[in-house]
């Protein structure tokens, strides 16, 4: 006899509770129009002059690696890109030194500062690449390089007493140099982007590009791009990692059009048309590094460095390192990996 009453009592609570969630949504709408108006001038648009502020006190690290063939121009190009002598070639590297049996990976470190803002660059060289008669599996020490230095990223990061600043070691961007044959690519540069794709921004380049005609240019450039696609070698920017519409826009059109880009380097400055330009010279003109419509090493300057550089620091930190990270400590079964020094304290505690 008790079962109708109390059924028809929460029927009444019930009711009673359904149109509050309705009202409510509505309720702060009006006190944040008001307060907009009351309040006039709040200055959140001064986050991005905080940021800015705060980075160029700090300085930013940007870890470039060249790879390719002797006598591709690579310690010259990165020499133009930065316009300072940034590479082996300037530290002492001697024309008459045998190249090296394996490959042998060489970081230069050097400190730019350009209107205020300092950054820390590091050029990390692979001499010894693709010179021997057996180039099987010359990658390796190269890939072995790069995980080293997330797993000194990790190391430091999982250290109970951590360092307010982490110093960044990893790599950030890797410069493929392309022979400019004008055929197509070898086994060894599929190889090589086959395997280090998966852990570091690869960019393409085709160097010496002032060998090749324009139509043998422009040949050459989309049999790369097919090439790449047809063996499933993603270069950056990658595709899965476009944000936005706008991100995806502008990269499709780095993807189709500029990719490889065709660059010529040099350090020689010439006088052309009272201007002083970086240039090679040959018997029937000079060609102008940073003309356009000579070469399209501009063009790849602008991409790392004044539109992609943070970019390329944040996919190697969010997708490269963070798939390392984790790879790693799965393998630990969840744990941070052990450091030299508690293994010691453990053997001691026994």
């Amino acid at each position: 006899p008790h079962a109708g009453p109390v059924e028809s009592k929460n029927e009444a609570t019930m009711s009673e509770l359904v149109p509050e969630p309705r009202q409510k949504p509505v309720v702060p709408m009006k006190p944040m129009g008001i307060n907009a108006s009351l309040l006039g001038y709040i200055g959140i648009d001064t986050i991005i002059e905080q940021m800015r502020k705060k980075t160029m006190k700090t300085g930013f690290d940007f870890n470039i690696m060249v790879v390719g063939q002797s006598g591709l121009g690579k310690s010259t190009l990165v020499n133009t890109l930065f316009k300072s002598q940034v590479s082996r070639k300037s530290s002492g590297w001697n024309r008459e030194e045998k190249i090296p049996k394996t490959v042998e990976i060489k970081a230069i470190g050097h400190v730019i500062e350009e209107g205020g803002v300092k950054m820390k660059l590091t050029v990390i060289d692979t001499p010894g690449f693709g010179d021997q008669i057996n180039n099987e599996n010359c990658w390796e020490p190269i890939e072995k390089y790069i995980n080293e230095q997330y797993e000194k990223f990790l190391k430091e990061e999982v250290n109970i007493a951590r360092k307010k600043r982490i110093p960044d070691t990893r790599v950030h961007c890797c410069l493929y140099f392309i022979s400019p044959t004008g055929h197509s690519l070898r086994p060894l540069d599929l190889e090589f982007m086959k395997h280090l794709s998966k852990v570091v921004n690869i960019i393409p380049v085709i160097a010496k590009a002032d060998t090749m005609t324009l139509e043998e240019k422009t040949e050459f450039k989309q049999r790369v791009r097919k090439e790449l696609e047809v063996n499933g070698i993603e270069f950056y920017p990658q595709k899965e990692f476009d944000e936005d519409l706008e991100d995806k826009t502008e990269n499709d059109k780095i993807r189709q059009e500029s990719m490889p880009f065709a660059v010529v380097g040099s350090d020689k400055e010439y006088q052309v048309n009272g201007k002083r330009v970086l240039g090679r010279k040959t018997p029937w003109g000079i060609i102008e590094v940073e003309n356009l419509n000579h070469c399209e090493f501009a063009l790849l300057r602008d991409f790392v460095i004044r539109t992609h550089l943070q970019d390329l620091k944040e996919v190697t930190h969010n997708i490269h390192y963070e798939t390392y990270r984790a790879k790693r400590l799965n393998g630990n079964g969840g744990l941070p990996p052990m450091t030299v020094e508690t293994e010691e304290n453990h053997e001691s505690n026994l």
